[in-house]
């Protein structure tokens, strides 16, 4: 069964005109209903905290998604835990998003083996990869995309060039700046 919902994870510190751009396109492109943004409060792949509090990057993402209906953020990894993928995957599930899919950029796609519990991660979404010309060769673990274990949709998008953020300024000042 082809995914409806599309999870979008990641720091988002800030989120920028790329994400939206990316997220609007696996929308239009693949006829998704809903992007849920989920910014991630404790990213196990991060060495250092985002810079700006999980609050903050909560709502930089709330003003960016108000510019789609078909946008909403989520607040399922908030608090202190680790933010894994899968544990957000399950929590959909039990409260009966599903099936799921899942957007991706080629540079952590091509990380996913490293993953906490990465095989139960593949078996349990469906995949969107943005990638560039650049990322076509590395983004792809051999192993899933050879033997074809999971759904995977490769895309030729760009990776954008330098994006506008949505600074912290014009978040005190309820302001964003044109995402």
């Amino acid at each position: 069964m082809r995914s409806r919902v599309v999870l979008f994870g990641g720091t988002f510190d800030p989120i920028h005109n790329a994400h939206l751009e990316i997220a609007r396109t696996a929308a239009d492109r693949f006829n998704f209903e809903k992007i849920l943004f989920v910014p991630a409060a404790n990213p196990p792949h991060k060495t250092n905290r985002a810079q700006a509090p999980y609050e903050d990057r909560i709502r930089m993402a709330q003003l960016a998604c108000e510019c789609d209906r078909r946008f909403e953020v989520s607040r399922i990894e908030e608090g202190s835990e680790r933010s894994y993928s899968i544990t957000t995957i399950e929590k959909l599930k039990e409260c009966g998003i599903a099936p799921i899919g899942f957007l991706i950029g080629a540079d952590a796609f091509a990380e996913i083996e490293s993953w906490h519990r990465w095989k139960d991660v593949v078996h349990s979404v469906e995949f969107i990869v943005v990638t560039s010309r650049s990322h076509l060769r590395t983004c792809e673990p051999a192993s899933c995309v050879e033997t074809s274990m999971y759904p995977y949709r490769p895309s030729s998008w760009p990776i954008f060039g330098t994006a506008e953020f949505i600074s912290h300024k014009n978040l005190k000042k309820n302001n964003p700046s044109d995402f």
